[in-house]
Parts: C-alpha cells; structure tokens; sequence
C-alpha cells in the first residue's frame, strides 16, 4: 500500500535533520520514479505545519498553473505560493532528511517533530500542535458525518 497511515513522533537532530517514519519511507520509494526526488516538502497553505508530496501528488497540485494566463497576477500568486518555499528532499542511508531553517520556523518546529500520514501526503508538526489538530479534525468529522451511517455500508453508525 502506498499511502500514508497513521501518526508517528521522532527526534530532529541539531542540524535539523529527523527520520522519516520506516512506513512512509516505503511508501514514498514505491511512488517514485528514476530522476524525481523522494518528495517535495513545503509549507501548508491551511496549517502551522510542512506538507510533504510525493512528485506525482506536487505535479497533480501544480497543473492549475497550466490553465492560467502566465503573466497574470492570480498565475504569479500560486505559483510563489507552490514553488517559491518547496523543498525536493532524498532521504540518506538513515531514512533522514534535511528540514530547512525556515521550514522548521514556520511549523515551529524544536526537538521533536510527529508526522502525521493523510493518505496520499503526509504532514510535519510540532507535537503539541498536533494533538490539537488530531483533535479538531475529529470533531469536526463527527459533525460532518452525523446522521450520514458509515460511508461502508451506508446504515446508520
């Protein structure tokens, strides 16, 4: 399966530098294609955290650019938006990766990090900040889901 599952907590190092969960790395290896990197870290548009991308799922989240005029403000927005803090990684021989100076800033992260898997991405954040989106994005799926059964069977939960 290639897809990012569950909720994992590692060290960063001094020089900034934290290991990939061994789940995501496989995950990860088996998307990726000769000549692409690993993935593409970046901040996320919504939260206090880095987004990581596999190439095909930061391709896919680029080609809005494709239907815009080039030169108009709205193109130039999104793509400083996309590209301008996106940061390709590989992992070294210890599954870690380099988490840029101002990446870390941004997320506030220290000395712990957890990475948290959403299918076909995956996030890093800071523990505590985590907790707390873990948790409001569980309220706020129980009120999206209320009354709607299980998405499996359709009945009533």
């Amino acid at each position: 399966m290639s897809v990012f599952l569950g909720t994992h907590q590692n060290r960063l190092d001094a020089k900034g530098r934290v290991s990939i969960p061994s789940t995501f790395r496989a995950a990860l290896r088996v998307r990726a294609k000769s000549g692409e990197p690993l993935a593409i870290l970046r901040p996320s548009h919504l939260h206090p955290c880095l987004e990581a991308w596999p190439a095909d799922a930061f391709a896919a989240l680029t080609r809005p650019l494709d239907e815009m005029d080039i030169f108009s403000e709205d193109h130039d927005d999104l793509a400083t938006a996309l590209y301008a803090d996106a940061y390709p990684f590989e992992a070294d021989k210890e599954g870690r990766i380099l988490l840029p100076e101002s990446l870390r800033t941004y997320a506030g992260l220290t000395d712990q990090v957890t990475f948290m898997g959403l299918g076909r991405t995956f996030q890093i954040w800071d523990p505590q900040a985590a907790a707390q989106r873990r948790a409001a994005a569980r309220e706020r799926a129980r009120r999206l889901t209320a009354g709607r059964g299980t998405p499996a069977t359709g009945t009533p939960s």
